[in-house]
């Protein structure tokens, strides 16, 4: 892509606080994009080639938005946690192991789509975020759901198509949680705490696809309690 394009791009930018620049085969992030750190409320780079996302990330002060879809990257830097006003990062499609260690200082982050990474567990530094709603950490090598995920608070979070064995009793005490979704995994009935059915806030559990019949949960103690909670949700959005 020409420079004169890029110029375009960014003189559009400046205007209107969103620049889009996706499918271009970009192999770096935009240097000049530096010139728009007060700018930008919006960035999305997805479909690209970038490897690397530069510590100058951190600049982006009043960035609301962040998408890198289909991409390379393999790690993100620690500045990226400097966006104070961060709400949506969209890293679906990466080839990122972990987050970084300051990844809890995200604040105002609301979405987290980490879909098709290699994550081989659920980061713990997600459980210092107050806003999230929605996690999506489908089509990792996620094997286990630990303990200190009963201190997250997102309202959803997306498991689907990871290696998930075991889940811990913990998520029966997220605070907000209301979907969660663990479809396609290894699950055997045991490795499912009943306590999701029957003492959790969980209105809608999508486990099609593991290892056990969907008709072997609805044997299970505290079945008639979770469709109390999933008929009243039902109810409310129809």
């Amino acid at each position: 892509m020409g420079n004169s394009a890029l110029k375009a791009h960014l003189e559009t930018a400046q205007k209107t606080g969103v620049f889009q620049l996706t499918g271009k085969g970009l192999t770096e992030f935009p240097e000049d994009l530096q010139k728009l750190t007060s700018n930008l409320r919006t960035i999305d780079l997805s479909n690209n080639k970038i490897e690397l996302l530069p510590p100058l990330i951190g600049r982006f002060s009043f960035l609301k938005s962040l998408a890198l879809n289909n991409n390379k990257l393999t790690a993100l830097p620690e500045e990226l946690c400097e966006l104070k006003k961060l709400e949506a990062l969209h890293l679906n499609g990466n080839h990122l192991r972990q987050l970084p260690a300051a990844f809890g200082h995200l604040s105002a982050l609301k979405t987290l789509s980490l879909s098709g990474n290699q994550l081989q567990t659920v980061p713990t530094q997600l459980c210092g975020l107050r806003h999230l709603d929605v996690v999506d950490l489908s089509k990792n090598q996620i094997q286990n759901v630990p303990d200190t995920v009963g201190e997250l608070q997102a309202i959803e979070l997306n498991l689907n198509q990871n290696q998930i064995s075991q889940v811990s009793v913990q998520i029966s005490h997220c605070p907000r949680l209301k979907v969660l979704r663990l479809e396609e995994n290894c699950l055997e009935l045991s490795m499912l705490p009943q306590s999701i059915l029957s003492d959790s806030q969980i209105s809608l559990l999508a486990v099609e696809g593991n290892l056990f019949e969907i008709k072997k949960l609805r044997e299970l103690d505290g079945y008639d309690k979770y469709m109390e909670r999933f008929t009243a949700t039902k109810k409310k959005f129809a």
